[in-house]
């Protein structure tokens, strides 16, 4: 049975509790306020896709892509940027839906694909994505600087 839909601005209120979630999964400080206007402007803007896994009304998980363009393949990329199941409703294949959504949107999007990047101790990660498709991309060396 599917259980996922593109976020509206109605879902922002567990959206935001989702997403602080998925923060403090990442070691960030709690902050539904700014995660509220954060998701809001996305939403707003159009910045990114966000689709959300629900069951019985219920928001249990969601996943944001931003777009990118390849410029060799003269095409839209998706970023799978976030993915996040509360940790309550885990194992029931709701990242599996969201990961089948955002596969979805890529085709009538048509785009080239979706990049993901996920860490190396993110056991779960890195069994999940396998098993959907993704295959392991270890011909390049990924770099990041940052702007302090």
């Amino acid at each position: 049975m599917k259980n996922t839909r593109k976020a509206a601005i109605s879902d922002l209120p567990q959206l935001a509790e989702l997403f602080d979630q998925y923060r403090i999964f990442y070691h960030k400080t709690s902050d539904i306020p700014a995660a509220t206007s954060f998701l809001q402007e996305r939403l707003e803007n159009k910045d990114s896709e966000i689709f959300v896994a629900e069951e019985n009304g219920e928001l249990t998980g969601f996943v944001q892509l931003y777009p990118i363009f390849s410029s060799t393949r003269m095409q839209r990329y998706w970023l799978l940027n976030d993915l996040y199941v509360n940790e309550t409703h885990r194992g029931k294949g709701f990242s599996k839906e969201l990961i089948e959504e955002s596969k979805e949107h890529c085709r009538t999007s048509k785009a080239c694909g979706i990049l993901l990047e996920t860490g190396k101790s993110n056991d779960i990660g890195n069994q999940l994505y396998p098993a959907c498709g993704f295959e392991l991309y270890d011909s390049v060396n990924f770099y990041e600087w940052s702007n302090s």
